[in-house]
């Protein structure tokens, strides 16, 4: 990795082009590329230079990379549409210009142009001055230099995805369906429609999609600024607890919580005591739990697997405090003031209803 400077570049072609090698010089930008032959064409007068790019004519292209295959041309300027060309034993030198811009998968797969023979290839990354590399364009270039060894592909794979996240599905560059509706849904609602066919039963694509159920006690969860200030470990925390699927995975939240930032304040043991109801409920096909101090209601799904003798059981066993509502949906009341209250009522409350009648 050089910052770029006629110097570096003279010397580079020189060198190859004396030991009777071929170069390729690579210029990413179409509109400039012409220029740049032309000025490297002043700057190593010894080299017949020859332009290679993706819009060039499909006959055009073929001939210039005929031409150069047979050193008609000892010296390519090109796009990066040689990533996938042919093989050119004789030239070993690669110079890349502005390799800032290159992603990490091209810088290596260019790489791989040269070095085809039994001779020393040499691959040259030049960048402006260190000052206007980005951050994670310094990543790349330093991954790319310090895998030089077998075994490389691996470790630039493994780099590739703490730099940008994992491959187009996961990182920023998504499209079609994902980008549409995000990939955590579109997952989820993979993961739906699997289960259903594993069932036997055709998936509903008309079905309200929901993710688990919506539980409202009034009561303040959440995790607060004092506790974590950072607000990226916040929000990594929030969307690890709303996807817990079970008590155990919430169990070792909590414990890695309080190993990781001190013991839990109380509206954190709220957010995890909530999450908890709403795996609970999810798994009975509860769609809705909303409770106040004077009580609240139930709102049950289509498919829920909630037994309707425990219900007719619980209505006639107290009468005043539950009663039910439109088919679909469960009324009770009591006296809730306190949250710790309305959470213990709620929990047993779903632990009745899931229960064999």
């Amino acid at each position: 990795m050089r910052e770029s400077h006629p110097a570096v570049i003279k010397e580079a072609i020189l060198r190859e082009l004396l030991r009777g090698g071929q170069a390729y010089y690579l210029h990413n930008e179409v509109e400039t590329i012409e220029k740049c032959a032309r000025e490297l064409g002043e700057l190593v007068p010894e080299a017949r230079i020859g332009i290679a790019h993706g819009q060039m004519r499909e006959r055009e292209l073929e001939q210039v990379m005929s031409q150069f295959y047979h050193k008609q041309f000892n010296v390519l300027v090109c796009s990066t549409i040689i990533e996938t060309g042919i093989d050119v034993p004789s030239a070993n030198t690669i110079i890349m210009d502005r390799a800032d811009k290159l992603g990490l998968a091209q810088m290596h797969q260019l790489r791989g142009r040269v070095g085809r023979s039994h001779h020393q290839a040499y691959a040259y990354l030049l960048t402006p001055h260190k000052k206007a590399l980005t951050g994670d364009a310094e990543k790349r270039l330093e991954a790319i230099v310090a895998a030089g060894d077998l075994g490389a592909g691996f470790a630039l794979a493994s780099h590739d995805l703490e730099i940008r996240g994992a491959g187009e599905l996961l990182g920023e560059e998504q499209s079609g369906n994902i980008q549409s509706v995000g990939f955590t849904l579109y997952m989820d609602m993979l993961d739906r429609a699997v289960k259903a066919i594993r069932n036997g039963h055709t998936p509903n694509m008309d079905q309200p999609f929901t993710l688990g159920a919506d539980i409202n006690l009034r009561l303040s969860a959440l995790i607060p600024e004092d506790y974590l200030p950072d607000v990226h470990n916040r929000l990594m925390l929030y969307k690890r607890i709303s996807s817990a699927d079970s008590d155990e995975t919430l169990e070792e939240l909590q414990v890695e919580m309080i190993d990781r930032f001190g013991l839990l304040p109380e509206p954190v043991k709220n957010l995890f005591a909530v999450s908890a109801l709403k795996v609970r409920a999810s798994a009975l096909g509860i769609r809705k739990i909303d409770a106040g101090p004077a009580g609240g209601r139930i709102e049950f799904a289509a498919d829920t697997t909630v037994d309707p003798r425990r219900l007719i059981a619980l209505i006639q066993k107290e009468p005043r405090k539950y009663k039910l509502e439109g088919g679909d949906r469960l009324k009770f009341s009591d006296n809730m003031n306190v949250p710790a209250t309305r959470l213990k009522f709620v929990r047993e409350l779903l632990e009745g209803l899931g229960s064999r009648a």
